[in-house]
């Protein structure tokens, strides 16, 4: 067995990788943004920013937010999301939730994701249409306030050089294996799915937008929720431990995502539309986790239970009789379904590398 003073060493080792990573994150003073950024991003808990409290009173309590906030801020997460870091480097403010009323401006842009959002069933809040129709609504006003005197909205050429960000897709899958579908029925629904995702892009750029940044979806197989849900035998497992069938539908999903974006920039001319291999930046994280400096890629940080996933449904992060890991402690996973702010922060570095960007262009194109 280790010794507490090489358990130690190691534990500061990790540490020292995550920060040395950190530092290399691009410096938001270096963006090339010659015009003030403006974001609108549509998408789940991944990227919801406090839609879900702001929107619903829903309580997420402490220790959500601990490493960066030092308080919660309705992000899950212990710390900034993906989309904060991608915002910083445009040396642009947090992206506003737009449901949150008081002390919202809204002139960098606004958030449309809530927790647990779904391209399907329509309809519903906050399913991507509704987003969608959300972002009208508030297009409309800002050019009505705008008519009559008001300052500081966001006008038509802004609307048509803003960034559309959208990244939604994941709960689809995962309710529909949550409702017992077959593997087989699961990817007949994909279509459907895609489908809404390529309306949303068509209404908002009939409505002006002319910037796109899609996501596809990560693997879903290797949450430590999943895991611990399915319990799966050894033989439905990958080689990293993670559930195959789970990620063959995200891979199968990624793939009509994909399609779907070269489809589209073939009857969009005008347009620039990014896709972004989120998949792979997580799967490659979660298989060479100790190069990153992380430890129990599978465990969450903040759980009950203990490992290999230290999650449990019924005593969830936040909740009574949940524990967190120590802060700065090496993990991928904060709660059994979303990322610490450590590895938030590297796949931030890797999206502005640009190498898993369809086409290869830089995050900031669109306010150069």
């Amino acid at each position: 067995m280790d010794s507490p003073k090489c358990v130690s060493l190691i534990v500061s080792y990790s540490i020292l990788i995550i920060i040395t990573i950190l530092s290399c994150l691009p410096d938001s003073t270096q963006s090339l943004c010659t015009t003030r950024p403006l974001i609108f991003n549509f998408g789940d808990s991944n990227s919801d920013t406090g839609g879900l409290v702001a929107g619903l009173g829903y309580s997420v309590t402490s220790p959500y937010g601990r490493t960066f906030f030092r308080r919660s801020t309705g992000r899950l997460s212990d710390g900034r999301l993906l989309i904060d870091f991608l915002c910083q480097s445009v040396n642009t403010s947090f992206l506003p939730a737009y449901l949150e009323s008081l002390g919202s401006t809204f002139t960098n842009g606004a958030n449309f994701a809530v927790v647990g959002s779904s391209t399907l069933p329509k309809f519903v809040p906050f399913a991507l249409n509704v987003q969608v129709m959300q972002f009208l609504h508030f297009k409309s006003r800002s050019h009505d306030l705008l008519s009559s005197g008001s300052q500081g909205m966001i006008n038509d050429d802004g609307f048509q050089r803003a960034l559309y960000m959208i990244d939604i897709g994941q709960n689809d899958l995962a309710d529909a294996f949550a409702n017992k579908y077959t593997y087989a029925k699961v990817i007949k629904r994909i279509p459907f799915v895609l489908a809404e995702i390529k309306s949303a892009i068509k209404s908002i750029h009939d409505n002006g937008g002319r910037k796109f940044w899609v996501h596809n979806t990560g693997p879903l197989g290797c949450l430590p929720q999943k895991l611990w849900l399915v319990q799966p035998s050894s033989r439905d497992l990958d080689s990293h431990g993670c559930i195959s069938s789970y990620n063959s539908a995200a891979k199968v999903f990624n793939e009509g995502l994909r399609h779907l974006c070269t489809e589209l920039r073939s009857e969009l001319k005008d347009s620039t539309i990014v896709y972004v291999d989120i998949y792979t930046i997580k799967y490659d994280l979660i298989g060479n986790a100790s190069k990153y400096g992380f430890t129990s890629p599978l465990m969450a940080c903040c759980g009950f239970g203990g490992p290999p996933f230290n999650y449990n449904i019924n005593v969830t992060c936040g909740h009574d009789g949940a524990q967190a890991c120590n802060q700065g402690s090496g993990f991928i996973n904060w709660d059994g379904i979303h990322f610490t702010e450590a590895a938030n922060s590297i796949m931030a570095s890797k999206i502005l590398s640009q190498r898993y960007s369809t086409p290869r262009v830089p995050f900031d194109f669109f306010c150069h």
